[in-house]
């Protein structure tokens, strides 16, 4: 039941995360907050199944996603 909730969880904060960063208008920024968001969760499924590869292109992502939070939330630019 968990691992229904997880999947659930992952595909709807990722899905809407790279829909947002698309979109020109200020909502961009919120993927950002999704993305990450959704982040632990890509972490803690890719390591229980040891698909290291995933896992660490996961690391990669979670990476991204805090450099977008911190480009678009703490130093935003004028669009």
């Amino acid at each position: 039941m968990i691992e229904t909730v997880i999947q659930a969880a992952i595909t709807l904060l990722s899905g809407a995360a790279i829909w947002l960063v698309s979109r020109k208008e200020h909502w961009r920024r919120w993927g950002y907050i999704l993305g990450l968001l959704s982040q632990p969760l890509w972490l803690y499924v890719t390591y229980e199944a040891k698909q290291w590869g995933m896992f660490t292109l996961s690391v990669w992502y979670t990476y991204s996603w805090i450099q977008g939070v911190w480009n678009y939330w703490f130093f935003p630019q004028e669009e």
